[in-house]
């Protein structure tokens, strides 16, 4: 496979899961902002700007107003924000358009009626009203490209390209809102173990998708602990680093076999891996939540560069 190609499934799939992972964020910002007041709601809006990495360009504009619509509208659709969600479903359609041989005919048309869809939504400024409608169409949307992929397509090497680019996202979108849970949500030390931190907590929960499945295995029960453990390492939650790591083993293995090769990626890959198979929460909590997140962060981050190098995305 081209190495042209390969990009452009892996960055199809990156884009579509970054943009629901994004909307996932700001529906879970605008729960937690109706709950509190002025000041406290602005903290909420806050740390959704900060998990997205927008802090600079974000105050660059609009200095330190974190109003709800400015804040979302700004993730949402404003140009002097080059990383905003329709850029970013523009960006998976461009290299659907690319790739088009590669893909089949009912993802090719699902990632299109996405972005037509979303363009038209994003079109004007999005109100209280209608944020609900807009992050509802974004997920909807994402679940439907996958759903097609999953559904039409072979078990090839462009598949297993396309998987990697979701959950190298996905990996990263779930650690970097446990690391800013730490360092961002709580207003002081003195909040953790408060019903404050049992709200954030469960807040970190909604936008993973996490909240009915983490209550299922604990009978309710909110502690920072248990759920760390629970997206950190509980192989069966489809966001956990565990889950993600565990299925990038497989197509990278897929990989292996179909083009007679291991690869650096692959050493980069297993080392992970096998960390997270043999660490323990108490170990963790011990090191410190947020080096062994920054570190997650930084190999998951050499582990997409290294895979782009391996397959020699650029040629």
């Amino acid at each position: 496979m081209l190495g042209r190609s390969a990009n452009g499934i892996f960055w199809l799939f990156r884009y579509l899961e970054r943009a629901e992972n994004t909307a996932r964020l700001i529906e879970a910002g605008f729960r937690m902002a109706l709950t509190r007041d002025t000041r406290d709601a602005q903290d909420e809006w806050r740390s959704v700007i900060v998990t997205l990495g927008l802090q600079g360009a974000y105050e660059a504009k609009f200095g330190l107003d974190y109003a709800g619509p400015q804040v979302f509208n700004f993730v949402l659709r404003d140009k002097d924000n080059p990383g905003n969600v329709l850029a970013m479903v523009e960006g998976a359609r461009q290299n659907a358009r690319m790739v088009r041989t590669g893909i089949t005919r009912e993802v090719w048309e699902t990632v299109n009626e996405s972005w037509m869809r979303l363009k038209e939504l994003l079109a004007r400024p999005v109100t209280d009203a209608r944020l609900g409608l807009v992050i509802d169409t974004i997920r909807r949307q994402s679940t439907e490209v996958r759903g097609a992929m999953e559904g039409t397509m072979l078990r090839n090497d462009i598949y297993n390209f396309a998987r990697m680019g979701t959950f190298i996202e996905r990996a990263d979108n779930t650690a970097r809102i446990l690391d800013v849970k730490y360092y961002v949500l709580l207003p002081s030390l003195s909040y953790v173990g408060s019903s404050l931190d049992n709200v954030q907590w469960e807040n970190v929960l909604r936008s993973l998708a996490g909240e009915r499945a983490y209550r299922w295995l604990n009978a309710g029960r909110m502690e920072a602990r248990g759920i760390a453990e629970f997206l950190i390492l509980d192989g069966r939650f489809p966001r956990s680093l565990a889950f993600c790591y565990g299925k990038l083993q497989s197509n990278l293995a897929h990989l292996a076999r179909e083009y007679g090769a291991h690869t650096p990626a692959h050493d980069i890959l297993n080392a992970a891996a096998a960390r997270l198979q043999g660490i323990t929460i108490e170990s963790i909590f011990e090191q410190g939540l947020h080096q062994f997140i920054g570190d997650f962060i930084a190999t998951n981050s050499r582990l997409g560069a290294q895979i782009q190098r391996d397959y020699r995305f650029t040629e």
